[in-house]
C-alpha cells in the first residue's frame, strides 16, 4: 500500500487492514516452511506494509 492511500483510511479500517495482512503474512511463513513460496519478496513487502500502517496509525492517534 502506498502512504497516501493509508492517510485517506479512518484509523478503525486501518486497524481491520492490520490484522488482515498479519492473517496473510503467517500463511505465507507457514507456506514457506513447506517449501510452497515461490516469491519470498513478499514476506518482506507486507513487514513493510504493517510497518507503514502501524506508524500513521500512532501519527493519527497522536494527533487526536
Amino acid at each position: 500500500m502506498k502512504v497516501k492511500e493509508i492517510r485517506e483510511l479512518f484509523p478503525l479500517e486501518i486497524e481491520k487492514k492490520i490484522r488482515e495482512i498479519r492473517q496473510e503474512l503467517l500463511g505465507l511463513r507457514l507456506r514457506k516452511q513447506t517449501g510452497q513460496v515461490e516469491k519470498t519478496h513478499e514476506l518482506n513487502a507486507l513487514r513493510r506494509d504493517i510497518a507503514r500502517l502501524e506508524t500513521i496509525n500512532q501519527e493519527k492517534q497522536a494527533v487526536a
